[in-house]
């Protein structure tokens, strides 16, 4: 009979998730992990596969905190904005975790609830294989993109000091060579969620008009 496991896989995810929120990319490792679980590192290791299996319980904990009211009947378009929404707001809620959320790849049942949702969402307004695919990578790829783009300071978001600075350095540039860009940095709102669903409704109307 084998021997009894010390941790479930909800610990270890958890474990992860806090050691990178406080230590960040490099200080996920194994003997961090397994010092927070008060442990030996070999220990761990009868869990987790390496680095990778560390950052697959990393991507896994952030989209399992993604959650939004559940309404089958509800419009597909009403249905995408808060699974779309849940999500950024669970991956926002860590920034050290998103440069593995943008490129981990996790096949935790639990990490693959919120997408499931979501492309049953694109599939309800009439779509299916390449378009639902392609829907799919659109919306996916906002969130994604919104998310980098707050992480490294764009001024899409002016959600903290470093991105801030940026659109107040965008509005001082020379007006008449970058009058665009000036009226942009004006009208940040400085509001993060705001401007999330602003661009999650133009992207839909687009998806919506675009319905095979």
């Amino acid at each position: 009979m084998p021997a009894p496991r010390k941790f479930t896989h909800q610990q270890l995810r958890a474990a992860a998730l806090e050691l990178i929120d406080q230590e960040g990319l490099t200080g996920l490792t194994m003997r961090a992990l397994a010092t927070r679980l008060g442990t030996g590192p070999m220990t761990i290791y009868n869990y987790v596969d390496g680095r990778e299996g560390l950052e697959r319980l990393v991507t896994s904990a952030v989209m399992a905190q993604a959650h939004w009211p559940d309404d089958p009947s509800g419009d597909w378009r009403t249905r995408v904005e808060a699974i779309a929404e849940a999500i950024w707001r669970a991956v926002r809620a860590h920034p050290n975790a998103i440069p593995l959320i943008l490129t981990a790849r996790s096949l935790d049942e639990d990490a693959l609830v919120p997408t499931e949702a979501l492309v049953q969402a694109l599939a309800d307004s009439g779509r299916s294989g390449a378009d639902l695919l392609a829907a799919f990578r659109v919306v996916s790829g906002f969130i994604a993109g919104f998310a980098q783009a707050e992480l490294t300071g764009l001024p899409v978001s002016v959600a903290g000091q470093d991105a801030g600075t940026i659109t107040a350095r965008m509005a001082d540039l020379p007006a008449r060579r970058f009058p665009r860009l000036i009226e942009m940095a004006h009208a940040a709102t400085g509001d993060p969620r705001s401007e999330f669903r602003s661009g999650l409704k133009i992207l839909l109307a687009g998806l919506d008009a675009s319905v095979p």
